[in-house]
């Protein structure tokens, strides 16, 4: 089973995918005043590869996003590359 956790601390946060109880990936960001956060790293852990659990971290931290009322500026190339892929995201872009 795949669960997707949410952790912050002051002014830098995470998105963190566990598999069967196993970390497999994170995304981390970091808030760049209080409309925006900067999506700054995704890493996914050997053996969890193509399983498309960037995007699944990438998907949570949109919703994050919406329901906080607040922009992403996409600076990992992960993110970047979703971002400039799908337009339904631009809502959250900044």
């Amino acid at each position: 089973m795949t669960k997707v956790e949410y952790e912050q601390n002051e002014r830098k946060g995470r998105f963190v995918i566990y598999e069967d109880a196993v970390f497999a990936g994170e995304m981390t960001y970091t808030w760049a005043g209080t409309g925006k956060f900067i999506i700054d790293h995704t890493g996914i852990e050997e053996g969890f590869n193509g399983k498309g659990f960037g995007k699944k971290l990438l998907e949570q931290a949109v919703a994050f996003a919406r329901e906080q009322e607040v922009k992403i500026l996409p600076l990992c190339p992960f993110a970047k590359a979703q971002f400039d892929k799908d337009q339904n995201l631009a809502d959250v872009r900044y």
